[in-house]
């Protein structure tokens, strides 16, 4: 099952919306059996025990080298673009569209 890190816009709009667009992709990777992790989720985390937005982009990236890949949301995003370019300094695939996303690992698994 691959590892797939969701990255988007948290701060900047709406925040639940920004939450639920994550989710709603954490679902869609779930229903084709990947294993999304959706830093957004931590939302709930910061509402219970509020922590600097430095220290959740630091979780953020602790889990991040650890995924097969990065799906990038649209919208303005400074962490969301800090992630991305983690991910491609660690030579991690990062993808803009769901399809382009499934064709990669489409070709891994028969390879």
């Amino acid at each position: 099952m691959y590892k797939i890190f969701i990255s988007g816009p948290y701060t900047k709009g709406d925040v639940a919306l920004n939450v639920k667009k994550a989710m709603d992709v954490s679902n869609i990777l779930m229903e084709r059996d990947y294993a999304p992790y959706c830093p957004h989720l931590t939302h709930f985390l910061h509402m219970n025990n509020q922590q600097p937005y430095e220290k959740w982009l630091e979780l953020d990236c602790q889990f991040l080298v650890l995924c097969d890949a990065i799906y990038r949301l649209d919208g303005e995003s400074n962490g969301a673009d800090k992630e991305v370019k983690l991910a491609k300094e660690r030579c991690i695939p990062v993808f803009y569209s769901l399809e382009d996303l499934y064709n990669h690992f489409e070709k891994t698994k028969g390879a």
